[in-house]
């Protein structure tokens, strides 16, 4: 049978039959990468708007530099980073944060929120000059203001949390370093793939991959509904 005809039915047959561990692998992505991206929007969106928000000072450059690298940097990297913090012989170790789930949502906060940052620092720094001299010109306060601008960049800012998300619920390298793909514990539906990818179970496989981008694109579904309505 064909390989993707074969996870198709799979993919079918997992979901039907409403496998527990099948169920826990979806929770469990979803919950480790949205729980990241609320974080990383909590703190991402404002650090974003108070950058963009800043206009010209000293080392604004290399600001952005630092933070367009960031945003680029492998998820292998940020897995390597987190798990040194965390292991015991890290400045975190005693905490014992290492291969569980708040060990995988810390390394996806670290990927994802310069993601944030950047594109909201670009949203906000693109809002025309004249709708903050509208504001400022009718006697808007400091804290006015700062909503005006981010309500006109709002769209931007939304697309940055799409993003981030994507970025998230597709990641791999970071997740299994930190996380260690254990079974009904830290096994989500990428590190699951891959697991059966090296097994040689390619039907179980697709069907894992099905799944994910469908539970990807429902999210995504969300969101630029969320964002159309706003517009």
């Amino acid at each position: 049978m064909d390989p993707i005809l074969e996870g198709l039915i799979e993919a079918i047959w997992l979901l039907g039959s409403t496998d527990p561990e099948v169920i826990g692998i979806m929770i469990l992505s979803l919950r480790v990468s949205g729980t990241a991206v609320i974080f990383s929007s909590l703190v991402g969106i404002p650090i974003g708007a108070f950058l963009g928000l800043k206009g010209e000072y000293f080392g604004k450059r290399v600001t952005t530099i630092f933070i367009n690298t960031c945003m680029g940097l492998p998820p292998v990297v940020i897995g390597l980073l987190v798990f040194l913090t965390l292991s015991r012989s890290g400045p975190l170790g005693l905490l014992g944060l290492l291969y569980t789930p708040t060990a995988m949502i810390l390394s996806q906060f670290v990927l994802t929120l310069p993601i944030i940052i950047g594109i909201t620092m670009a949203a906000v720094a693109s809002v025309e000059k004249e709708v903050r001299d509208t504001a400022t010109s009718l006697g808007a306060t400091e804290s006015q203001l700062w909503w005006t601008i981010l309500s006109e960049a709002r769209l931007s800012i939304l697309a940055a949390v799409i993003v981030a998300f994507g970025q998230a619920i597709s990641e791999v390298g970071s997740i299994m370093i930190v996380g260690g793909n254990i079974r009904f514990h830290t096994r989500a539906l990428t590190t699951a793939i891959v697991l059966q990818t090296r097994q040689g179970e390619f039907g179980i496989a697709i069907a894992l991959g099905i799944i994910l981008i469908s539970l990807a694109f429902t999210v995504n579904i969300f969101l630029t509904r969320l964002q159309v309505g706003r517009r």
